[in-house]
């Protein structure tokens, strides 16, 4: 499909992290959003932003017919992982949404389904793989390596070589020094300045980021 024909695009989820979804492809005019699926069934009937919501997951076969491309937009991320493979399977095409006022390297390799928010720096030699949200203000830096369904939050700063596992959750304003290791569906609390590697699975805050919460932590228990 030629670059220039604006796609209709189904946005899963009409929740707050939604609404910067739509925001986001509203601004980079790439894209026009036609409305939300939500598994809150409340919201059906309902508009977020001026759009429909048309009910969950199970209105998704009817709307395949109509329309062929989405973005998950929740911030779950085995959730969002989750919704990506079923709207895979349904043949749905899974669209990118970055905002306009992002700076991202041209030679940054960029998934599917992936969500750059406003303000975001996505530095040379960058690795985004696919459902990953970097959100607003974050810095990605040259080299680092963001893994399937990971969710860097506002205002993280990743220098440079950070590898970040896949589903882990590096939470708003956490500052991780080069060449760090952050396993996969690790949670790095909060303001947490990160000057050693994060096991998998494993819990991490303060200053410097200690972990609370891991396997062997709870193995030697």
């Amino acid at each position: 499909m030629p670059d220039n024909i604006l796609m209709d695009v189904l946005i899963v989820g009409a929740g707050g992290h939604g609404k910067v979804v739509l925001d986001i492809l509203r601004a980079s005019n790439q894209h026009v959003p036609i409305g939300f699926i939500d598994a809150d069934t409340s919201l059906a009937g309902t508009t977020v932003g001026g759009l429909p919501v048309f009910g969950p997951a199970n209105q998704l076969p009817r709307l395949a017919k109509k329309v062929k491309a989405a973005i998950i937009a929740i911030g779950d991320n085995r959730t969002r992982r989750s919704y990506a493979q079923m709207l895979a399977e349904q043949g749905f095409d899974l669209i990118n949404a970055i905002h306009p006022a992002t700076s991202v390297s041209m030679s940054a390799r960029i998934g599917r389904n992936v969500v750059i928010a406003a303000g975001a720096i996505v530095c040379a030699e960058a690795r985004i793989a696919d459902s990953v949200i970097i959100n607003t203000g974050s810095v990605v830096d040259h080299e680092c390596e963001i893994g399937c369904a990971a969710h860097i939050c506002p205002t993280v700063a990743l220098a440079g070589r950070v590898r970040v596992g896949e589903g882990a959750f590096v939470g708003i304003g956490v500052k991780v020094i080069p060449c760090i290791a952050i396993g996969e569906h690790a949670i790095v609390g909060a303001g947490a300045v990160v000057i050693h590697d994060i096991p998998p699975h494993a819990t991490a805050v303060g200053v410097p980021a200690r972990c609370i919460k891991s396997p062997a932590i709870t193995a030697a228990a």
